[in-house]
C-alpha cells in the first residue's frame, strides 16, 4: 500500500475522442454554413416560437410559479452539494429493491457494461426510449459496431435515426425537418411503408407506430435513460408524450438504465415540484402524458433484470468548479434553446455537441473541456451567444447561464497562450501609460476617417481586425481628439460660455430662493400675528372664567 503525498489531481474530463460532446469545426464556422440554410431557419423559427407561446400560457396560470423556480433551484443546489452521499444511498436502495447498479467513469465505459449486459441476454437487438445520457456517449453507435442493432422508438429520434443525421434540439432531436422531409425519410427506410403516404402529421405518426408495434412485442431488452433518480426510495423516473417510453418501460425482459450521477433527488416528495416544472417549460403542458416511476424489481410485473449505470463522463469535474458546477442543476427541459435568438437562426448542430443551446455552450466545455487538443471546437462555445439573459429568465430552476458564459470565457482566456488579443491588450496598456504615446496615437486615428464610408462607419478593417467588423460597423474617429479640442480657441469658448450659463442659472435659482424665504418670512409674521391675538382673546377667556357670577351679580 502506497500513499500518496501532494496536492490532490483534478477530476477527469470527458475523454477527447469518444462520445458526443465535441464537433469537427468551430462554432463560428458551423454557424456560418448554418445560416445559409434558409429552410432550416423557417422550421426552427416556427417550432420554437409555437414553444415559447405555449409555455408563456402555461407557467401564466400559476401563482406560485416563481416559488416553484426557487424550490427547483433549491433542491438542486442541495443536491450538487450532498451529491457523494445521495448516489450512495441511489444505489443501497435499488440494490435492495432488486436492482444492480454500475458505476461508468466515462462514456467508453458506460457503452461497454451496456453492451455486454445485452450481450449476456443472448439478444442481437435492443428498443430505446429518448436518452441525452446514452446519444452523449455514443451508445447507438458502440452498439452497432459490436453486432447488436439499437432501435430508437421517440418519433423524433426515429427519424433522425433512420436519416442518420444528429439531433439539434435536447426535447425535439428533429426540430429541424419540415412534415414533407419527414415524409420522405420514412417512404425512403421504413420497409413496407404505404407509397402513397402523405405529410400529414396523423398519417406519419401512425406509420412510425406500425414500424414499432413489432419492435415493442418482441425485442427483449431495453435502454432508457432517466429524468430523475430518488435517493431515498431508489425510484427512478422518466416523462415522455407518446407512450413508446411506457412500451419500453414495461414490456422487456430486461431494462438497462444509463443516468447522469447528476440527475438524482434527494426524496421522492421533491417530485412534487419538478413534475410540475419540466412540462411546462419544456413541452408547454401542464403535465406530461407519460409519467413512469420504477423501483427495482417488482415479481411478476415488467422487467425481472433491472439494471442501473451512473454515469460520470467529466460531471466530477464540473462540480469541482465552484462557479460552473451550477450548469449541472439543468433538468433538460430545453426552454433556454426556445428563447435562445443565437440557437433559433443557427440550430443544434452548429454547436457540435449532444446539448446545444445556451446550456450546451455552459455544459459542454465543463464536462469535455475547452483546451483538450489544439484548436478545440469547444473553446468556442462560451462565444456562441449575445448575453441577452433570455435564458436565465426561462430556466425553471434559475441557472445564470450568462454569468457561466462569461466565466467560461474568462478560464478559457486565462489558459490560451499568447494570442493577437492578448498582444493587442498589452500594446494598448503599454500606449496608455506614456501621455505623450496616447497622445500620438489618438492624433494617428484620425487617418481610419479614409475607410469610413459616407453614413460616417467603417464596415471592413484588414485583419486581425476584420473579425470584428465582419459582424459589426465601427463608427469613424472624430475629426480631432477631445484634448486637441480642449486646447483649441473653440473649446476654451465653449468652456466659458457653459461657465457662464451655469453661474447664470446659479444667480437665477438663488433668486428664486430669496424669494421663497421672504415668502416664507411674511408667512411666519402672519402666523406669530394669529398666535398673539389667539392669546389676547384666550386671556379675555381666562377673566370671564375667573369670576362666574359676575354676569349674574350685574
Amino acid at each position: 500500500m502506497s500513499t500518496f503525498l501532494g496536492m490532490p489531481a483534478p477530476p477527469p474530463r470527458s475523454p477527447y475522442g469518444t462520445g458526443n460532446l465535441r464537433g469537427d469545426r468551430a462554432f463560428p464556422r458551423a454557424a456560418h454554413d448554418e445560416l445559409g440554410n434558409e429552410q432550416l431557419r423557417r422550421n426552427l423559427g416556427r417550432a420554437t416560437g409555437t414553444i415559447r407561446a405555449k409555455r408563456l400560457n402555461v407557467t401564466g396560470e400559476l401563482p406560485d410559479w416563481e416559488a416553484l423556480r426557487d424550490a427547483g433551484s433549491a433542491i438542486k443546489t442541495d443536491t450538487m452539494n450532498r451529491l457523494p452521499e445521495l448516489l450512495e444511498q441511489l444505489e443501497r436502495k435499488v440494490t435492495e429493491r432488486g436492482g444492480t447498479v454500475h458505476w461508468a467513469r466515462d462514456a467508453a465505459e458506460a457503452n461497454a457494461i451496456v453492451a455486454r449486459l445485452v450481450r449476456a441476454t443472448g439478444s442481437h437487438e435492443v428498443i430505446k426510449v429518448k436518452s441525452m445520457a446514452t446519444q452523449e456517449t455514443g451508445l447507438n453507435e458502440h452498439l452497432e459496431s459490436v453486432g447488436i442493432t439499437p432501435y430508437e422508438t421517440d418519433l423524433a429520434e426515429l427519424i433522425v435515426q433512420l436519416a442518420e443525421d444528429k439531433p439539434s434540439h435536447i426535447l425535439v432531436p428533429a426540430i429541424h425537418r419540415n412534415r414533407d422531409e419527414i415524409r420522405q425519410i420514412f417512404l425512403d427506410h421504413i420497409p413496407g411503408v404505404d407509397p402513397d403516404l402523405d405529410n400529414v402529421p396523423a398519417h406519419l405518426a401512425a406509420a412510425a407506430r406500425g414500424y414499432l408495434r413489432e419492435k415493442f412485442l418482441t425485442t427483449k431488452v431495453a435502454v432508457s435513460g432517466a429524468n430523475f433518480g430518488i435517493a431515498e426510495t431508489g425510484t427512478l423516473a422518466v416523462v415522455e408524450s407518446e407512450g413508446n417510453g411506457r412500451m419500453c418501460l414495461t414490456l422487456p425482459d430486461t431494462l438497462i438504465t444509463v443516468m447522469g450521477i447528476e440527475k438524482v433527488l434527494p426524496r421522492y416528495q421533491d417530485l412534487e415540484v419538478f413534475l410540475q416544472l419540466l412540462p411546462r417549460s419544456s413541452t408547454g403542458e401542464r403535465m406530461n402524458p407519460y409519467t413512469s416511476l420504477w423501483t427495482g424489481v417488482t415479481p411478476g410485473d415488467g422487467p425481472q433484470d433491472v439494471h442501473l449505470v451512473l454515469l460520470d463522463n467529466g460531471r466530477t469535474a464540473a462540480l469541482a468548479d465552484a462557479i460552473g458546477r451550477a450548469a449541472l442543476n439543468c433538468i433538460r427541459c430545453s426552454a433556454c434553446l426556445n428563447v435562445c435568438p443565437v440557437y433559433e437562426r443557427t440550430g443544434g448542430h452548429a454547436y457540435g455537441s449532444t446539448y446545444p443551446g445556451p446550456i450546451g455552450a455552459v455544459l459542454t466545455p465543463q464536462l469535455a473541456g475547452m483546451h483538450a487538443a489544439k484548436d478545440d471546437p469547444n473553446s468556442s462555445l462560451p462565444y456562441a451567444s449575445s448575453l441577452c439573459g433570455a435564458c436565465f429568465d426561462a430556466c425553471p430552476v434559475k441557472i445564470d447561464i450568462p454569468s457561466l458564459l462569461v466565466e467560461l470565457r474568462h478560464q478559457h482566456t486565462e489558459q490560451t497562450g499568447v494570442t493577437p488579443e492578448k498582444l493587442a491588450m498589452k500594446a494598448a496598456a503599454a500606449v496608455m501609460r506614456r501621455p505623450g504615446l496616447y497622445t500620438a496615437a489618438q492624433k494617428a486615428s484620425a487617418l481610419g476617417r479614409v475607410a469610413a464610408g459616407r453614413d460616417g462607419t467603417i464596415s471592413r478593417l484588414p485583419p486581425p481586425l476584420s473579425g470584428w467588423s465582419d459582424s459589426r460597423d465601427i463608427a469613424a474617429p472624430p475629426r480631432e481628439t477631445f484634448r486637441s479640442w480642449f486646447a483649441s480657441d473653440e473649446g476654451r469658448a465653449t468652456l466659458r460660455a457653459a461657465a457662464s450659463e451655469q453661474n447664470s442659472d446659479h444667480t437665477e435659482k438663488n433668486g428664486k430662493q430669496a424669494e421663497q424665504d421672504s415668502d416664507h418670512t411674511e408667512k411666519n409674521g402672519k402666523q406669530a400675528e394669529q398666535d398673539s391675538d389667539h392669546t389676547e382673546k384666550n386671556g379675555k377667556q381666562a377673566d370671564r372664567n375667573s369670576d362666574p357670577n359676575e354676569e349674574d351679580a350685574t
